[in-house]
């Protein structure tokens, strides 16, 4: 079975090729630039030359393409957009249009992106098109089975994205917090994971007539199932994916996500980051005390009848992702002597950068079960 998988961050593109029929180190691999980043230099290469940029497509990541818009508009040059693609900056599109974009229609935004002096740009997360373009060079062909994360705040157009985004992440782990809770085939995708849903439909459309299988996730539980691949992860386990927007940490016990944070990477330093750790394990890291310091905020999940699990019962600290320096540089003395005897730095079949890829590939096979694979660690 082939599979392809695609983790769409802030910073990059993490994309694998799983063959079954080979061992899981010899995939095929890319780590890219992420499609935000690769709109913002588009937009800034557009400020350069004074250009009106025309934005058409879907909703996407924000972040650097939201800033480098910005700057545009600072400059004085002209933006406009379709509702698709200009969702892409707020959920609420009159908030859209205060930023200084201009909404038009599609046929409008056709006729203006012609113009001399206009530029189209078109928003989209990932794009199999480009994809499959960079693996024929190479003589490999597109598989017809796709998982791919996007981090999705849901739709709120009148409330804080980071309260809505934690409300649906503790509706997940109150619902059992297993793998199976946070993964989506096409169908299945809530109507609040407007982004989710618009990269289904993009898949779905680019991949015509072929029998595509394909599931979605969110990318912080991604990157937590997939470090649960790792031979180090004896649970119950903390695992903290230290990603190039967002830090996310989460208690494991039996394969079941009991309690989780989620905070901004930039605002995050070491001492923080184990503090959260303990306390995460110990329940008493509250919503209100990552929220107000500009965080998405934090859960535990109760659990009546069963023991309740304790940092002295945590067995194994595992942290990925690019950002996880933070901790990996510390010396002896900087790391917490609680934490020091259980913290390994995840690396999933030799792979740090691919983590959420391999909790893809578990997802993948939760919807699509193949008994002959197997991925997590039980």
């Amino acid at each position: 079975m082939l599979i392809l998988a695609a983790d769409v961050g802030t910073g990059t593109q993490d994309i694998l090729l799983f063959n079954s029929e080979k061992e899981v180190e010899n995939s095929l691999l890319m780590v890219m630039p992420a499609p935000t980043q690769i709109i913002a230099k588009k937009v800034r290469k557009a400020t350069k030359k004074g250009k009106t940029i025309v934005f058409t497509g879907n909703i996407m990541g924000g972040g650097p393409s939201t800033f480098a818009i910005r700057a545009h508009l600072k400059a004085g040059f002209s933006v406009y957009a379709t509702e698709q693609a200009g969702l892409t900056i707020n959920d609420n599109i009159e908030k859209v249009k205060a930023f200084g974009i201009q909404i038009i229609s599609e046929a409008e935004a056709k006729k203006l992106a012609s113009e001399e002096n206009a530029q189209e740009i078109v928003m989209q997360d990932f794009d199999p098109v480009s994809t499959s373009t960079a693996l024929s060079a190479f003589e490999v062909q597109m598989p017809a089975n796709f998982a791919v994360a996007v981090q999705d705040h849901g739709n709120a157009p009148e409330k804080s994205n980071r309260i809505y985004r934690f409300e649906l992440l503790r509706e997940l782990i109150d619902k059992g917090g297993e793998l199976e809770n946070f993964v989506y085939r096409p169908e299945e995708i809530p109507e609040a994971f407007t982004r989710m849903k618009a990269q289904a439909d993009y898949l779905l459309k680019a991949a015509g007539n072929r029998k595509t299988k394909a599931v979605f996730m969110d990318t912080g539980p991604a990157a937590i199932f997939g470090a649960l691949t790792d031979p180090a992860a004896v649970q119950p386990s903390v695992v903290v994916n230290i990603g190039n927007g967002h830090t996310l940490g989460a208690l494991v016990n039996e394969n079941r996500i009991m309690a989780v944070f989620e905070h901004h990477t930039f605002l995050m330093d070491p001492e923080k980051l184990q503090e959260y750790i303990i306390k995460l394990a110990d329940g008493k890291l509250g919503f209100d005390e990552v929220f107000e310091d500009g965080g998405h905020g934090a859960y535990r999940r109760e659990t009546p009848g069963f023991e309740q699990i304790g940092f002295e019962q945590v067995r194994s600290i595992l942290v990925t992702g690019p950002k996880r320096e933070i901790l990996e540089k510390l010396s002896e003395s900087e790391i917490r002597k609680e934490i020091s005897n259980k913290l390994h730095f995840a690396a999933p079949f030799g792979s740090m950068m691919l983590s959420g890829c391999f909790g893809l590939l578990a997802g993948f096979l939760e919807k699509y079960p193949e008994p002959s694979i197997n991925l997590i660690n039980h």
